[in-house]
């Protein structure tokens, strides 16, 4: 058992990537031993790779000493202190739920950080589910371990079933750990991934493409304890892998810690609020990208609420978010792939609700017909449900009165237009991000619903078609290019400012109707 002095002594070190890593030797940059690097000199040494392992942007000790963690919140304290050069940036601290959140809070609470969960679910064989067979993401974010499928045995079948079964899970816990609150900006920040050790990788995979999806502008993975082989793969998803301790030896997490019992909701629950009540005062937008953070009050809103609407022969369910004295409703159409819980469509949301307009994000197909591919592209399915959801509206007496604008991404785009063009005037404006217009060719000479096409200026192909669709439309039109950006606007501010686009588009042609 090591002294409380010596749990308290961080070793920092980097690994220097030469041209090529020969032998059995890696060469490494030490820091020192100790809290405050100004009291050891930097001196580059060759070691053994069973004493240090990995390169490329890896930060980690890695022995085979018997070293063990009290338990995951002096594993925090001992990771926030490789993590201390980040204090004072914009950062933000994510921990994956449940173990991850007391790791996250310490590191959170040294960099004085703003703490959120990311939540994402392990995909485990059926017949074997502590096996990772791959894991899943808000905002539609999916990893698959081709290895472990095939050598399982998994059907396509199988594996529909469990992932079907694991993303309810995942929305019901989105919704027990973030309650009322609305999720932390990651838009244009650094977003430090935190979890109590990593076994496969899967789950932390997916949780780093979860806040890239988010617009992240650059994501760091910080981890107590994980085997140098699942830390060589996640450095194709983190910019920078941060990990105290890599052992050749690995079996189980829950070797590296004295106390390792379950993290309950509750305490989950507890450790967020906490954090939340340090951070309120001093949290402020992003200075990268403006994006709203959680000191923004929110306006008061009618409603804020989970709706299910009835679009023959299913139901449908989504999140219809109403401010007071709103002059309109936007209901978006999410792309393939994508849910009501995308991320990106709630972070537009959010932007909209603040500028005055309803919101509402549902999913245009159950969990059941998701799994045929095809339903995806069926445009004409997908706009008559769309048409579905905005009669719906009208019969609604809180929104009956409000004014209806589409917001489209990816093939939502095309049966906004679509639906647009079945509802005609009914419809007061679109917006389409990184959409594909040109999958409703045979809609868009009729459309009379004024429309916005906004798309990334590196996304060429999505350009070119987009400039094809624009070229057929006969009504008001416009097309805007976000310089910089990819298809999913994941660079800082490209997704903010295809939102600030859509909210002056909406604004603009949804005033009320004068009588």
């Amino acid at each position: 058992m090591r002294s409380d002095r010596e749990r308290d002594s961080v070793v920092m070190a980097r690994i220097a990537v030469q041209d090529q890593i020969k032998g059995h030797a890696a060469s490494l940059v030490a820091a020192g031993t100790g809290m405050h690097d100004d009291l050891w000199d930097a001196r580059r040494v060759t070691i053994d790779p069973g004493v240090a392992q990995l390169a490329g942007g890896v930060w980690m000790i890695s022995r085979e000493v018997d070293m063990s963690f009290v338990d995951r919140a002096d594993a925090g304290r001992r990771l926030a202190a490789l993590l201390e050069r980040l204090r004072g940036s914009d950062v933000v601290v994510v921990g994956l739920p449940r173990g991850g959140v007391p790791v996250a809070f310490e590191v959170a609470r040294v960099l004085d950080a703003p703490l959120d969960v990311i939540v994402v679910r392990k995909l485990g064989v059926p017949f074997q589910p502590e096996l990772g067979m791959g894991a899943i993401g808000e905002g539609g974010a999916r990893v698959v371990d081709e290895r472990v499928v095939v050598a399982a045995g998994v059907s396509a079948e199988e594996f529909a079933a469990v992932e079907v079964r694991e993303r309810v899970e995942l929305e019901r816990r989105v919704r027990r750990f973030r309650g009322e609150r609305l999720p932390v900006s990651l838009a244009g920040r650094t977003v430090v991934v935190v979890d109590d050790g990593i076994a496969t990788g899967s789950t932390a995979r997916a949780a780093c493409q979860v806040a890239r999806a988010q617009g992240a502008a650059r994501v760091v993975l910080a981890v107590p304890v994980a085997p140098p082989a699942s830390l060589a793969t996640l450095r194709r998803d983190a910019d920078e892998v941060v990990c105290l301790e890599a052992p050749a030896t690995f079996f189980a997490i829950g070797q590296f810690y004295e106390d390792f019992t379950q993290t309950s909701d509750d305490e989950v629950i507890g450790l967020l609020e906490q954090a939340a009540g340090r951070t309120a005062a001093t949290v402020v937008p992003s200075k990268a990208t403006g994006a709203l953070g959680p000191s923004d009050p929110p306006d008061p809103l009618v409603r804020d609420e989970d709706v299910e609407v009835l679009a023959r022969p299913v139901r449908l369910v989504g999140h219809m978010t109403l401010p007071e004295a709103a002059t309109g409703i936007v209901v978006f159409a999410h792309g393939s792939g994508s849910s009501r819980h995308s991320p990106r469509n709630r972070f537009v949301a959010r932007v909209l609700n603040r500028d005055g307009l309803g919101t509402l994000l549902f999913d245009l197909l159950t969990a059941k017909e998701e799994l045929d591919r095809a339903n995806v592209f069926d445009i004409s399915l997908l706009g008559h449900r769309l048409a579905a959801v905005t009669r719906w509206l009208r019969s609604d007496p809180t929104t009956a009165s409000l004014r209806v604008g589409y917001f489209g991404a990816s093939t939502g785009a095309a049966a906004a237009l679509w639906a647009a063009a079945e509802l005609g005037a009914e419809i007061a404006a679109v917006v389409s991000r990184g959409g594909r217009p040109d999958l409703a060719a045979e809609r868009l000479a009729v459309a009379v619903a004024p429309t916005l096409l906004i798309v990334g200026g590196d996304d060429d192909v999505v350009l070119e078609l987009n400039r094809q669709a624009q070229a057929q439309l006969r009504c008001e039109n416009r097309l805007e290019v976000v310089p910089g950006a990819t298809h999913l606007f994941e660079e800082p501010g490209t997704l903010e400012a295809a939102a600030m686009l859509a909210s002056s588009w909406f604004i603009g042609h949804m005033a009320p109707v004068r009588t």
